[in-house]
C-alpha cells in the first residue's frame, strides 16, 4: 500500500511538472539534429520544431514561445540578431495598432452596444429571428474588432435577453400552476361541502333507524334500548368503517421548480442555440477583413514578405473575396443551428407578425428596448467614432481598388502608402480630438463624458487615452505574429522551405483542388487542438513551398488554409470565443462538438466553392504567376 501511494504521489508530481519537463526535454531530445547534420537547414528545422511544439502544447505562453527564434537563430548562425529583431515589428503591427485605437473608442463610448441592440430590435424576439439578429450584429462587429472582444461584448447582452426569456417562462409556468391550484382548491371545497351534507343526511337517517329499532324492541319484549347499543352504533356504521368522513387526496399537477434553470426544454435549446451562434458568428465575421483576426494579418504579412512583387492582397481584394463566403456561411450556419436546436418549424420561430407573438416574446422585446433606452440619445463621441469608422473603411477601399485608380495615385512616389498608413493616422487623431463638442450642445444637454469615463473635468480630454489603448492592445499577439515572421525568414534564408518543397514532389500528380482540400482538412483538424496563429504560422511556409513545387498559384492553397484555420470551433479550447461562451454554462462539450462539426464542414465547403468560382478570376488562380516563378528561381539560386 505504501509503495502504491508513493507511485501515485510520483505520478502526480510528474503530471504537475509536465510543462516544465516538456520545455526542458524537447530541446535536449532534438539537439542531435543540428549536431549530426551541421547545416543551416537542419538548424532552422530544429528551431522550427521546438517552437512549434511549444506552441501546440502551450507549455509556455504563446508570446514567450514566439521569442525562441530571437535567440536560437543567432546562436545557430541562421540569422543575425538585428535581422531577427526586424521581423518582430512589421507593417501589419502598425495596422493592428490603428485598428485597436478605433476599437478602444468604440468600446469606451458604447457604440458597439448601441449597434448590437438596434440590430436585435430590428430582428425581433422570435427565437429564430433573435438568433439571426445576434449573429448579424456579431458578424458586423467582428469585422473590425477581434473575435474575442466581440464575443465578450455581445454575450452579456445575449445573456440578459436569455435571462428575461427564462424568468418570463418561469412566471408563466407559476401562473399556470397557481390557476390550477385555485381550481383544485375550489373543487375540493365543493366536494367537502357535498360530503358534509351527505354525512348529515346519513346521520339523520341513522338516528331515525335507531329510533325505529328502539320502538320496535320496546313493543316486542318491553325492554328498553341499552345505552351501550346506542354508543356502539354511533361509533360504527357497518362494523368496519368509522363514521367520520374520509377525504381521498386528489393528485395535483406537479409545480415547476422555482430553482430550475430552464422552465422547459425549448428554453434550454434556445439558450444553447443563441450562445453557440455568437461564437460562430464572431469567427465568420473575422474572415471578412484583413484586420478581422490575427491569422489574416499573419497570412498577409508572410505572403507579402515571401512574394514582394505580388501586389494582389490588400483590404479591397480580400473583402471582395471573403464577403460572399461570410454571407453564405452565416445563412447556412443559422439554418444548421436552427435545425439542430430549434427544429424545422421556421414559420413558427421566424414569423415577424405581431399577432403571433407570445407574452414572453413581447416582454423580451421590451427588455431589449429598455436596455437601448438606457444608452440615451446618441452622444458626440459616438458620432465622432462612427465618422472615423466609416472614414477608415472608405480610405481602405479606395487606396488601390484595382478597377480604378486609387487615392495613392495622387502622390508621385508609389508604394509608400499602405492600409497601415490610414489606420495609424486615424488612430493618432483619436488621441487629439476632444471628447466634448467645441460648440454648444445641439443633441443633448449632457454628454457621456461627464460620467465615469472622465475623472477630471477637462474640456479638452481626448476621445481615448493611452490607458484605454493599453486595455485592448494584444501585445502577446503582436509578439506571436513577429515570431511567425522570424520563422518564415529563417526558413527562407536557410533553404528549409525549398527542401520541404522537394520532399512533397510526389504530390505533383494531384489536381490543384485536391491539394487545397487536403490542406483545408489538415489545417482545420490541427487547429482544434492548437492555437490558430501558431497552426497557421507552421503551415504557411510548408504550403508555400508545396505550391511552388507543384507549379500551383500559392494563393490557391494559402487563402483557403488561412480561412480554415479559424474553424477550430468544436472544443472550448479551440479559440477564446468558444471558451467565453462555454463559461456561461448554457452549452456542454457534446453540444459544441456536434454543432461545431457541422460548422466546420460548412466552412470547408464554402471556402472550396469560393476558391473554385469567384476566387479564380479575382486572383487569376488558373495560372502560375510570374511573381511566384521569380521567387522559385531566386530560391534555387
Amino acid at each position: 500500500m505504501r509503495l502504491e501511494g508513493a507511485r501515485m504521489d510520483l505520478i502526480k508530481k510528474i503530471w504537475t511538472a509536465r510543462k516544465l519537463i516538456l520545455v526542458v526535454m524537447i530541446p535536449l531530445l532534438l539537439l542531435p539534429l543540428p549536431l549530426i547534420h551541421p547545416c543551416s537547414e537542419s538548424s532552422c528545422a530544429y528551431v522550427l520544431i521546438v517552437t512549434a511544439v511549444y506552441w501546440v502544447s502551450e507549455a509556455v505562453p504563446l508570446g514567450a514561445a514566439a521569442l525562441v527564434p530571437a535567440f536560437l537563430y543567432p546562436l545557430f548562425g541562421v540569422l543575425k540578431s538585428s535581422e531577427v529583431a526586424s521581423e518582430y515589428f512589421k507593417d501589419t503591427t502598425l495596422l493592428l495598432i490603428g485598428v485597436i485605437c478605433l476599437a478602444a473608442s468604440i468600446e469606451k463610448w458604447n457604440l458597439h452596444k448601441r449597434i448590437a441592440l438596434r440590430m436585435v430590435m430590428i430582428a425581433g424576439a422570435k427565437p429564430g429571428m433573435l438568433v439571426l439578429g445576434f449573429m448579424c450584429c456579431t458578424v458586423f462587429l467582428s469585422m473590425w474588432l477581434s473575435n474575442t472582444s466581440t464575443t465578450a461584448m455581445v454575450m452579456p447582452i445575449a445573456e440578459a435577453v436569455l435571462q428575461q426569456l427564462i424568468c418570463t417562462g418561469i412566471a408563466d409556468s407559476m401562473d399556470d400552476s397557481v390557476t390550477i391550484d385555485t381550481q383544485e382548491e375550489e373543487s375540493e371545497k365543493e366536494e367537502n361541502l357535498k360530503s358534509s351534507n351527505n354525512e348529515l343526511e346519513l346521520m339523520n337517517r341513522k338516528d331515525n333507524e335507531k329510533h325505529e329499532v328502539c320502538m320496535l324492541n320496546e313493543e316486542l319484549n318491553g325492554l328498553a334500548l341499552k345505552p351501550a347499543f346506542s354508543s356502539e352504533f354511533t361509533k360504527q356504521t357497518n362494523g368496519y368503517l368509522p363514521e367520520a368522513a374520509i377525504s381521498i387526496p386528489v393528485p395535483r399537477k406537479p409545480k415547476i421548480r422555482r430553482d430550475s434553470l430552464y422552465p422547459t426544454k425549448k428554453d434550454y435549446m434556445i439558450c444553447k442555440c443563441l450562445s453557440l451562434s455568437i461564437t460562430y458568428a464572431a469567427t465568420i465575421g473575422g474572415l471578412i477583413t484583413i484586420t478581422g483576426t490575427s491569422t489574416n494579418l499573419i497570412f498577409a504579412e508572410q505572403f507579402n514578405n515571401r512574394y514582394p512583387e505580388a501586389k494582389v492582397i490588400n483590404f479591397g481584394t480580400w473583402f471582395i473575396f471573403s464577403l460572399p463566403i461570410a454571407l453564405i456561411m452565416l445563412v447556412l450556419t443559422w439554418i444548421w443551428l436552427h435545425f439542430l436546436f430549434l427544429g424545422c418549424n421556421f414559420k413558427e420561430t421566424c414569423s415577424l407578425s405581431k399577432k403571433r407573438k407570445s407574452r414572453r416574446e413581447i416582454l423580451s422585446e421590451k427588455r431589449i428596448q429598455e436596455e437601448y433606452q438606457k444608452l440615451g440619445p446618441i452622444s458626440y463621441p459616438e458620432v465622432v467614432t462612427g465618422v472615423f469608422f466609416i472614414l477608415m473603411t472608405v480610405l481602405w477601399f479606395t487606396r488601390e481598388p484595382g478597377f480604378v485608380p486609387g487615392w495613392t495615385s495622387l502622390f508621385e512616389k508609389k508604394g509608400y502608402r499602405t492600409d497601415a498608413t490610414v489606420s495609424v493616422l486615424l488612430g493618432f487623431l483619436l488621441f487629439l480630438i476632444p471628447a466634448r463638442k467645441p460648440w454648444p450642445s445641439a443633441f443633448s444637454s449632457e454628454s457621456k463624458v461627464d460620467d465615469e469615463d472622465e475623472e477630471e473635468d477637462d474640456p479638452l480630454a481626448p476621445m481615448i487615452t493611452w490607458k484605454d489603448f493599453q486595455k485592448l492592445m494584444p501585445w502577446e499577439i503582436v509578439i506571436l505574429v513577429g515570431g511567425g515572421y522570424a520563422l518564415a525568414a529563417g526558413c527562407k534564408v536557410s533553404g528549409l522551405s525549398m527542401w520541404i518543397g522537394r520532399q512533397l514532389e510526389p504530390m505533383s500528380g494531384l489536381p490543384p483542388w485536391a491539394v487545397t482540400l487536403l490542406a483545408c482538412l489538415l489545417v482545420s483538424a490541427v487547429t482544434e487542438f492548437a492555437s490558430n496563429p501558431a497552426t497557421l504560422t507552421v503551415f504557411l511556409p510548408i504550403l508555400s513551398a508545396l505550391s511552388e513545387t507543384l507549379q500551383i498559384n500559392p494563393l490557391h492553397t494559402l487563402i483557403p488554409a488561412t480561412m480554415c484555420v479559424s474553424f477550430g470551433v468544436m472544443l472550448p479550447v479551440g479559440n477564446p470565443p468558444n471558451a467565453i461562451v462555454f463559461s456561461y454554462g448554457h452549452v456542454q462539450i457534446s453540444d459544441m462538438v456536434k454543432a461545431g462539426f457541422g460548422v466546420n464542414l460548412i466552412g470547408v465547403f464554402v471556402v472550396m466553392l469560393a476558391i473554385m468560382t469567384w476566387g479564380e478570376p479575382l486572383f487569376n488562380l488558373s495560372e502560375f504567376p510570374t511573381w511566384a516563378m521569380m521567387r522559385n528561381v531566386t530560391g534555387d539560386l
